[in-house]
Order: structure tokens, then sequence, then C-alpha cells
């Protein structure tokens, strides 16, 4: 019996996912959004990154739907896309 993942394109959707998240910086990231949303500025201060490499890496991890967006003003702020993304973060933690 096939598993319902186990198509190629699910393969290699999870395979995308796990790529992003992969790598160390994007991960502390999203790590970073997912208590409450944040501002690009401030992600960068927590973790000692410049703001354009931050929000390159945001911009990834938005396509991916890891991360969803919303400006208030001149400001975008970033969180978790949902509780689904969180729970699944928190449980490999």
């Amino acid at each position: 019996m096939t598993h319902p993942l186990e198509t190629d394109s699910s393969i290699a959707q999870l395979a995308d996912l796990f790529h992003l998240l992969g790598d160390p910086t994007r991960l502390r990231i999203v790590l970073a959004c997912l208590l409450t949303p944040i501002a690009v500025s401030d992600i960068a201060a927590a973790l000692q990154l410049s703001s354009s490499l931050v929000s390159h890496h945001l911009r990834l991890l938005r396509a991916a739907r890891i991360v969803k967006s919303e400006r208030h003003g001149k400001q975008v702020f970033y969180s978790a896309a949902d509780a689904h993304i969180s729970g699944v973060l928190a449980d490999m933690l």
C-alpha cells in the first residue's frame, strides 16, 4: 500500500521544505517568528545579521509559505504562516 505522501511531487515539496529549514540562519529566523510577529530590523538585531540578509531569507520562507508578512505603516512584521508550522517546529525542539 502506498502512503499518500509518496507521490513524486509530494516528496519533492517535502524535500524543498527540509532544504529551506536545513539552513541554520533560516531556521533561526523562523524560530524568531514563532512567538509573536516581529519586524525585519528586530530579527536582524536579535540574530546579529544584516537586514538585507534577513529580508532575503524571509523572501524564500514566505514563498514556501513557512512565514507570512503583515504591513503596519512602514514596517513589515513576520510570523509563522499557521499554527501547524509552529507546532511542527515546537515538536522538533
